[in-house]
């Protein structure tokens, strides 16, 4: 209850805070300088510019997030996701330091909450584009097929919708609905490129976009799209599988020095502490850590092989 009790208290506090940045920022608060018609024209013209500048560096975040959480199947706007990500931030550094009564310990774990919402919805993202790109064969089947039964594009687009589940399901209801509104279809078919980064999904449109200007026979485009995603997941299964065992040495090297110090820590606590107490044992610790770290990426860049 004691643990509730603080966690709102750290929410409330936090959505003041919101309210008062929102109405007055600091970094606007400039001294006033004696007025003159020359110096107010600099100084206007000055701020305009920081603020056009400024303004575009949100705009491009935003827009960075919001194609973020579009990809993943999210349906949350910019601003709650960063609300979230703030409260995360908030109640996990508070609830850490509350258990532990340590200023380190809630420092890390503010930077958990802070940072978890973000991977996980990095990791959402590419689950959806994986399923995408597997559902993407049949998709580009059932067009085929209903081309070749004398269907418009539309209509095959309608058929998939009503056959497909999600995320296809859900991506081809936006394009409809977007044709719906009046949107030309080369815009609707570039917003859908936009909205899902598949490089599967890029060639299906750029093949339809082509054969609308220049003509050709669509459904022997399809086919011939249909034949290279089949050859390129094939090739990305032969390289995963040729990877597996660097991922899993890298893996098993990762963890072993973090596997070794806990069993150490378990059986002689006094043998390992001198890591956490004594200067030079600090110093080897971090070492070990950035250590770790440049290994990892190292290892991933190496078994990270794009088809």
């Amino acid at each position: 209850m004691e643990l509730i009790l603080i966690a709102g208290i750290f929410i409330t506090l936090f959505l003041i805070f919101l309210a008062i940045s929102a109405v007055r920022n600091p970094e606007d608060a400039q001294p006033r300088e004696p007025f003159s018609v020359k110096g107010s024209l600099k100084n206007a013209n000055s701020a305009l510019k920081h603020l056009l500048v400024k303004r575009g560096k949100r705009s491009k975040k935003r827009e960075r997030l919001e194609s973020e959480l579009t990809a993943a199947g999210v349906l949350m706007k910019v601003e709650e996701f960063v609300a979230f990500r703030m409260m995360a931030f908030v109640i996990a550094g508070g609830i850490l330091y509350m258990v532990s009564n340590n200023f380190v310990l809630a420092i890390m774990g503010a930077a958990f909450g802070y940072f978890m919402p973000m991977i996980l919805l990095v990791q959402k993202k590419k689950k959806r584009i994986k399923q995408f790109n597997e559902a993407l064969p049949g998709m580009i089947t059932s067009i085929s097929g209903s081309l070749r039964a004398g269907f418009s594009l539309l209509q095959a687009l309608q058929m998939v919708e009503e056959e497909s589940y999600s995320p296809v399901k859900e991506e081809v209801q936006y394009v409809l609905k977007t044709l719906q509104y009046g949107t030309r279809l080369e815009d609707a078919l570039l917003d859908w490129k936009r909205r899902m980064p598949s490089a599967e999904l890029d060639m299906l449109v750029e093949s339809i976009m082509i054969q609308r200007q220049v003509g050709g026979n669509l459904v022997y485009l399809l086919d011939k799209i249909l034949e290279t995603i089949r050859e390129r997941t094939k090739i990305e299964n032969q390289v995963r599988t040729l990877t597996a065992q660097g991922r899993l040495s890298g893996l098993i090297i990762g963890l072993l020095p973090v596997v070794v110090g806990i069993l150490l820590y378990v059986i002689n606590p006094d043998y390992i502490s001198l890591l956490f107490t004594e200067p030079v044992g600090r110093i080897l610790l971090g070492g070990a850590v950035v250590s770790e770290v440049i290994g990892f990426i190292f290892i991933r860049k190496m078994t990270m092989i794009e088809v």
